[in-house]
């Protein structure tokens, strides 16, 4: 019974994290980055902004680095072509052809849209060390990033649904008049 216990419990928590551990062949795998409250990025906004621009799930999984459950996310298994942005302020950061079935439950892509377009920096929450993957223009967590994908780089940025939108440009929060 113990032992069931113990098994049940390992299943969990590596089905609601969605990883294993930290890339070693990720550049931001040996850095630790302070938290988003104090790094500066090009579009700012208050909290109390980004809840009236962001659903209640948006803002738990972009603001509070919140994760969706596996398999629930609109975007976990379309093939649908087109740029993916950021949901919080329209960045593209990913590219459909990039994007893999990687059993996870969460989209998955082997590569970043543009250098500087997403950045990583260390994440020991939950007693783990992984790699946190943030949208380089806003500050908003997106996922993790690990080192069992494909392709010559092997990553596989594993990306909540919520944080991305597919190909739309027409996002409340989307103005290019604000970037700095």
């Amino acid at each position: 019974m113990k032992r069931n216990v113990i098994i049940l419990t390992l299943g969990a928590a590596i089905f609601v994290t969605g990883c294993n551990a930290t890339p070693t062949n990720s550049p931001a795998a040996q850095n630790d980055l302070t938290s988003t409250n104090t790094m500066k990025f090009p579009l700012q906004r208050t909290e109390e902004e980004w809840r009236k621009l962001l659903t209640p799930e948006q803002y738990h999984v972009l603001r509070e680095a919140g994760t969706e459950r596996a398999f629930t996310g609109k975007y976990w298994d379309t093939k649908t072509p087109g740029e993916y942005r950021c949901a919080a302020c329209g960045e593209i950061l990913f590219k459909s052809a990039d994007k893999f079935d990687s059993h996870c439950g969460w989209p998955s892509f082997s590569e970043v849209a543009a250098l500087g377009k997403v950045i990583e920096r260390k994440d020991t929450s939950y007693g783990m060390i992984r790699t946190e993957v943030l949208c380089g223009n806003c500050g908003s967590h997106l996922g993790h990033v690990f080192d069992d994908g494909p392709g010559p780089k092997g990553l596989r940025y594993c990306i909540n649904s919520a944080s991305i939108d597919l190909g739309d440009t027409n996002l409340p929060s989307f103005k290019p008049s604000e970037k700095k």
